[in-house]
């Protein structure tokens, strides 16, 4: 199992632009991501998050379980179609409940097409990667954009981490962002459902 930390920051195109400018070169990866769900939101109930992401063309499926601290459980495997990906996902050492709550099948549910500019960067003795995402949420036939920025720890330590995101949040004027894609895509969604 991988553990993801990071802090999420919305921002504008203006603001990405600018720390663009600053940090660059950066790498340019196109996303276009699948969120998938039973039928009655088995794992959102435990707020795990299931997705088929397409990284320059390249399949990669991914879940992300909560851990204590604000960090996640993560674990990614290279497969073309969320189905595949499932046998590989548990014997990578995912929660073996994922079996269960996918056996009424998985239907998806939302997703996202942006497009992330990412570079590692050092903060004292840590290594971590800046993100700056700009693109739309799809979910229940409508698109929503959005542009923020991440901080993901590579290796090192938190405190690293937490530092160079606050010191670039205050330079910059960015919002904390407590919600991830995934989050974002379902409420997107679920608004469609609500009207109906």
């Amino acid at each position: 199992m991988g553990r993801e930390f990071e802090l999420k920051y919305r921002a504008d195109s203006d603001t990405l632009d600018q720390i663009s400018s600053r940090f660059g070169p950066f790498d340019t990866i196109s996303m276009e991501t699948d969120y998938y769900d039973s039928p009655e939101g088995a794992l959102r109930a435990r707020h795990w998050m299931l997705r088929k992401r397409l990284e320059n063309g390249a399949a990669v499926c991914t879940l992300k379980t909560p851990l204590p601290g604000g960090s996640r459980g993560e674990w990614e495997v290279s497969a073309p179609s969320i189905e595949e990906a499932l046998p590989l996902l548990l014997a990578a050492g995912c929660p073996g409940e994922l079996e269960d709550l996918a056996r009424p099948g998985l239907l998806l549910w939302c997703g996202a097409r942006f497009t992330r500019l990412a570079r590692k960067v050092s903060c004292a003795d840590s290594v971590l990667e800046l993100a700056l995402d700009q693109g739309v949420f799809l979910g229940g036939g409508q698109e929503q954009p959005f542009a923020e920025l991440e901080v993901e720890l590579k290796e090192g330590t938190e405190a690293d981490c937490r530092t160079f995101a606050q010191t670039l949040a205050g330079a910059y004027g960015l919002v904390p962002e407590e919600k991830g894609k995934a989050q974002r895509a379902f409420a997107l969604a679920e608004q469609r459902q609500e009207r109906l």
